[in-house]
């Protein structure tokens, strides 16, 4: 079941839970930055990547080396999103590190398929994501030993039975999911308990949020991903950032 925070309370049991959790991540942040340098933090602003900024941030000053976060802006992501960009700068003083589609993949792409060539085949859909998302992603972690994620197993049946850390062979480096045993339930205790800002679309029954095309709002109760590429079955649900 999603957890709406405008409805959700965190008991003292579940905050427990959470902090040793957070405990456990902090500890993994550690040996990231220190056998992994350079390390970079993939930030998607959803509630597991604000967790994990918020995590980061805290444990700077402590870190034998600084892991980098970054986000990839697709030009296509809602307005929410922009404005949590807006929202971590102010919070943290944190410029992310941004990111962008290259324009002539991006001309090449809308002039031969259309503008929103994504909702006809999982090919086309793929290719823009490709465009837009993974190869910008191969351009942020170019020279990196170690990349960073808030993947969850619980969010999708194409992650279940993610590991804690895993050698990412079509990039060439490690990849570590700190919350990968992480409810969402504990996601949600974390960003309320600690003032963590989110995206506000949150609120709105948006639990995973991605391009403003390829998301909407799901009903209470219905699976976290099914308002992402709701037009597939949920075995081609990803975009190919996060390959098994």
């Amino acid at each position: 079941m999603s957890v709406i925070p405008a409805q959700f309370r965190v008991s003292d049991e579940l905050r427990a839970a959470t902090a040793a959790k957070a405990e456990a991540a902090k500890t993994l942040l550690a040996q990231i930055a220190r056998d992994f340098s350079p390390a970079t933090f993939a930030n998607s602003l959803g509630a597991e990547d604000m967790v994990l900024t918020d995590l980061i941030v805290k444990a700077a000053p402590s870190l034998a080396n600084p892991i980098e976060i970054f986000s990839l802006d697709t030009g296509r992501l809602p307005l929410e999103t922009y404005d949590l960009m807006a929202a971590v700068q102010k919070h943290y003083g944190l410029k992310l590190k941004v990111f962008y589609p290259r324009h002539d993949l991006t001309e090449e792409y809308v002039r031969a398929n259309g503008i929103n060539a994504f909702y006809e085949s999982i090919e086309l859909r793929k290719g823009c994501c490709y465009v837009r998302k993974v190869e910008p992603l191969q351009r942020a972690l170019a020279g990196k030993q170690a990349w960073i994620t808030g993947m969850r197993a619980q969010q999708a049946a194409t992650r279940d039975g993610l590991a804690l850390r895993l050698f990412d062979e079509a990039n060439g480096l490690e990849k570590f999911n700190p919350l990968a045993d992480w409810s969402e339930k504990e996601v949600w205790a974390y960003l309320l308990d600690n003032g963590v800002p989110y995206n506000k679309l949150h609120d709105q029954f948006y639990p995973s949020i991605g391009c403003a095309p390829c998301t909407r709002s799901v009903t209470p109760g219905e699976d976290i991903r099914s308002g992402r590429w709701w037009w597939e079955n949920p075995e081609t649900k990803e975009c190919g950032l996060h390959k098994k």
